[in-house]
C-alpha cells in the first residue's frame, strides 16, 4: 500500500469516527492527499496543505493533519479549512455540485 493510500485509509477512519465526511469531489481529494504526502516528504509530518509550515517543529505541530483548528472551521463553516473534512450537510453540497 502506498503512503498516500494510508493517509487516506487514516482520513476515513478519523472522519468516521469523529462524524464527518471526507470531501466527496475526488479530484480535491486526492490533491488534499498529495499535498498532505507532499508536505510529509518535505517536513517529516503530514502538515495541512492550506497552511504555511514554518519548519519550527513547536510552531507547526497544530497544523499536522487533522489540525487543531479542524472541529472549530467544521462548525462555522461546514468544512476544514483545506476541504478535506466536512460535515454531512456540506458534503452533500459538493455532491449536488459534481453530479
Amino acid at each position: 500500500m502506498s503512503r498516500e493510500s494510508e493517509i487516506l485509509e487514516f482520513s476515513k477512519k478519523y472522519a468516521k469516527k469523529s462524524g464527518f465526511e471526507l470531501n466527496p469531489n475526488k479530484k480535491m481529494l486526492n490533491a488534499i492527499i498529495k499535498g498532505l504526502r507532499n508536505n510529509e516528504i518535505k517536513f517529516g509530518h503530514p502538515y495541512c496543505p492550506c497552511r504555511p509550515v514554518t519548519q519550527d517543529i513547536e510552531l507547526d505541530r497544530p497544523k499536522i493533519c487533522p489540525c487543531i483548528w479542524h472541529k472549530d472551521e467544521i462548525k462555522e463553516m461546514g468544512h476544514c479549512l483545506c476541504q478535506l473534512f466536512m460535515n454531512k450537510k456540506y458534503a452533500g453540497q459538493i455532491k449536488k455540485k459534481s453530479d
